[in-house]
Order: C-alpha cells, then structure tokens, then sequence
C-alpha cells in the first residue's frame, strides 16, 4: 500500500498538454461578432431588416400609445355641451384631444343639423382614415417577419453550397476544420434570420392587438354619439 500511495504521488502532471488543451479551447472560442463577419453576403440584408423592424415597431409603438390617450370623460363632456348647445366648445375639445377618436367626434359634431345618416357616413368615413393611419407600415412588419427566416434559409443554402464546391475543390483528403467550418459559417445566417423574424412576428401581433382596441373605443364613441343625437330632448 505504501508504496503505491508512493507511485500515485510522485506520477509527473503533463503540463505541455493541458497547456496545449486550454490553447485550443480558447481557438475553438468564436465572437458574435466573427460569426456575424463569416455569415456571408446575407448578413447585410438580414442587418438592414433588422434595423426596419425596430423602428417601424418602436414608431407604430408610439403612435399608438398616443392615438390611445383620450382626455378623462371625453364622451361625457362632449355630450354635455352638444346637449348645451355649445357645438364650438365640443369642437375645440375634440382639436385639444387631437386622437383618432375626437377627429370622428369633430366630423360628426360639424355636421350637427344635417340628416342623421350623412352624419354616420361622414364619422364612417373618417373613421377608416384614422385606422389606415393606425395600420401605416404595419403590413412591412409582418414581411420581415416572414422574409427574415427565409432569407437566413437561403443563405445557409448557399453557403452549404459554397462549402461543398470547396471540398470538391481540395485535393487529397478533406479535412474534417474545413468542412465543419463551412458548415457552421452557412448556419450562421439561418439562427440571425429567425432572431429577427421571430421578435418581428411577436411585436406584429402586438402592434395589431393595440389597434383593435382603439378602433374598439372609435366605435364605441360613434355609437355613443349617434345616439345621443337621436334622444328626444335634441
């Protein structure tokens, strides 16, 4: 036993070889940024979708949030001064409001005394204005999100290509770096495509889902307006 114990402890460690392990530990180590360089020509226009994604998200974003904020009890106001009479008050509230709701308000409450149809024609009217205004760009969100994985996709194929016209190409046999190399440049473009695309879909979903909510409350407060100009007391 002792001198076993004596074997175990005087055995060299090997310096030069985990030396030489953590060497190509650190080569085999590849930045974000490399693998971005090695991606091959469709990094830049998966780059450029990226950049359009955010800032049409992030301008549909605040656009909305703005079109969302009416003034506390608009309606509410707005119907005590038709009732009153005061349809210049009701008009430079709606002007202060300054949302998709009060421009239909506004239109409606100028042709106040015109038949009760021409009215719900002209806030109808605005009305698709002001949700064509609340879709701008929106439809070019949902194209990233659907051509940024499928141009990841096509570059991958061609980089795949590309790697095998190099195999074919090196004389003797083919080393396994090379291949794997080439393998994993190509793939490169398929991960980016959908971290683009994936965020621009879930962002699209949500940009629609807040629209539907304010053209909820757009029809909400025509109904509500129509009806108050058909009570008895008008």
């Amino acid at each position: 036993m002792t001198s076993l114990l004596l074997q175990i402890t005087t055995t060299p460690v090997d310096t030069t070889a985990v030396a030489a392990a953590g060497g190509e530990a650190a080569e085999t180590s590849v930045s974000l940024f490399d693998l971005a360089i090695n991606g091959g020509w469709a990094m830049y226009p998966l780059a450029l979708l990226s950049l359009a994604a955010l800032y049409i998200f992030f301008e549909r974003y605040l656009t909305l949030k703005k079109a969302a904020k009416n003034p506390e009890g608009f309606n509410d106001r707005i119907k005590s001064m038709v009732l009153a009479g005061d349809i210049n008050g009701a008009k430079m509230l709606c002007a202060q409001a300054n949302t998709p709701v009060s421009r239909m308000i506004s239109k409606g409450v100028s042709r106040i005394g015109s038949p009760l149809k021409n009215i719900e024609t002209s806030i109808e009217n605005v009305g698709k204005i002001e949700i064509s205004r609340l879709e701008r760009n929106l439809s070019a969100l949902a194209t990233i999100a659907g051509a940024a994985p499928m141009l990841g996709f096509l570059g991958t194929v061609t980089g795949m290509i590309g790697a095998f016209i190099a195999i074919a190409q090196a004389e003797g046999s083919v080393s396994p770096k090379l291949l794997s190399s080439g393998i994993y440049e190509a793939m490169v473009t398929t991960a980016t495509g959908l971290i683009i695309g994936l965020p621009a879909y879930v962002g699209y979903n949500y940009l629609v889902s807040k629209i539907d909510s304010i053209v909820h409350s757009m029809e909400y407060s025509s109904i509500e307006f129509l009806d108050l100009l058909q009570e008895p007391q008008l």
